[in-house]
């Protein structure tokens, strides 16, 4: 307790410092970026600012990627998209110290402000832990801790200089994130299939952290670099070993046991666990405020419609069950049909396959149901 009312006092005492005096030469203005890691919420690494001045004893960083994960309801809120973050100042030392303990990089590029620039800068960050801007409603393209970050430089910058380059309309928001999480199969596979259709959009908002790194790298201010210094804090010793585990192999053999257990049971437990993930996907678009998830095509793959199909597979209404496994089936094809210029296609190309295999059995089991040389019974 008493650690937390000396830090308390020590951040206030700072930033008293920075309001009361103008900021001089001496003062550092700079841009951390921090690389990635494994965990889900470090996978697409982080941005902060810092705030230095050796003559006033003064190592702050500001950062907008707060949450606290006691808030009441915090998955629903999550999911929702109506999750407050919220914007602090801690002494930098312990901001390096955690990163260096997760084994994540951390980049400092300072910024060749003039000594005005720097005190409106202080102060519009001062203002923002002191009034209701201090929180905000995160969302994960178009307001986070990078976003945050690169409006309240350009507020203080002419003509807001910091912007994204080199824009390829043909570049998406989905290809922009695929190559983070090359090495983790079942995120990727996750992450993209919980994505709708606003990720298919081009890519036009800067919202990454690395994305923004290298946007600094060749951002012009004045006629000159906005970046003066680039500073390599800590790098990163992270080994990619390939896993099975975690690589799209491992879905395949699971999927080909669906198929060659050629089992009612088998078949039921597949379905079931495609259409509960389509209606979970179905029940987060009306409930979610999150852009991103909203119009999930998906579903046209996690069809909810194979709860259905399971009701008159249990009631033995056959004519029923070739009926909604057509329907499911037109559906899938809609939905190859729709995901040939997709990135992900071919994570889900296997889960595709297995799909049209199983329903195809339900269709026709005298022609597709052979076991041994003999047909297996319905």
């Amino acid at each position: 307790m008493i650690k937390k009312i000396l830090l308390v006092f020590f951040l206030i005492s700072c930033q008293i410092g920075f309001s009361q005096s103008l900021v001089s030469d001496s003062t550092i203005v700079s841009i951390l970026t921090v690389g990635t890691a494994d965990a889900s919420h470090s996978l697409y690494g982080h941005t902060a600012l810092r705030i230095k001045d050796e003559t006033k004893n003064i190592d702050l960083v500001y950062n907008y990627g707060m949450f606290d994960f006691g808030t009441p309801n915090f998955m629903f809120k999550f999911v929702k998209g109506d999750l407050q973050y919220y914007a602090a100042a801690y002494p930098y030392d312990n901001f390096e110290y955690g990163y260096r303990v997760e084994n994540r990089s951390i980049y400092e590029q300072v910024l060749d402000m003039s000594v005005s620039e720097k005190q409106s800068l202080i102060n519009k960050l001062d203002v923002s832990l002191s009034s209701d801007d201090k929180f905000y409603t995160y969302k994960f393209i178009d307001r986070n801790c990078t976003t945050k970050v690169i409006d309240i430089v350009n507020e203080v910058l002419e003509g807001r200089p910091i912007v994204k380059k080199n824009i390829d309309p043909k570049t998406t928001y989905r290809d922009v994130l695929f190559p983070y999480v090359e090495n983790h199969f079942y995120q990727k596979l996750g992450i993209n299939i919980i994505f709708g259709n606003r990720v298919d959009d081009e890519a036009t908002i800067m919202f990454l952290p690395l994305d923004l790194f290298e946007n600094l790298k060749v951002t012009a201010y004045r006629n000159k670099p906005l970046v003066k210094e680039t500073n390599i804090i800590f790098e990163a010793n992270r080994p990619s070993a390939f896993s099975f585990l975690h690589s799209i192999y491992s879905l395949i053999g699971v999927l080909l046991l669906f198929i060659v257990i050629n089992k009612k049971t088998m078949q039921i437990a597949y379905f079931l666990i495609l259409g509960a993930i389509g209606l979970l996907f179905s029940l987060i678009g009306f409930y979610s405020l999150h852009q991103e998830v909203l119009w999930n095509y998906n579903v046209l793959l996690f069809n909810p419609l194979f709860l259905v199909l399971l009701y008159f597979r249990a009631v033995n209404n056959l004519k029923w069950v070739k009926k909604l496994s057509w329907v499911c089936l037109g559906f899938l094809g809609i939905y190859v049909v729709y995901m040939l210029n997709k990135i992900h296609l071919f994570i889900v190309l296997p889960i595709i396959i297995t799909t049209a295999i199983l329903l195809l059995r339900w269709i026709a089991p005298e022609k597709f149901a052979i076991v041994r040389g003999r047909t297996r019974p319905y």
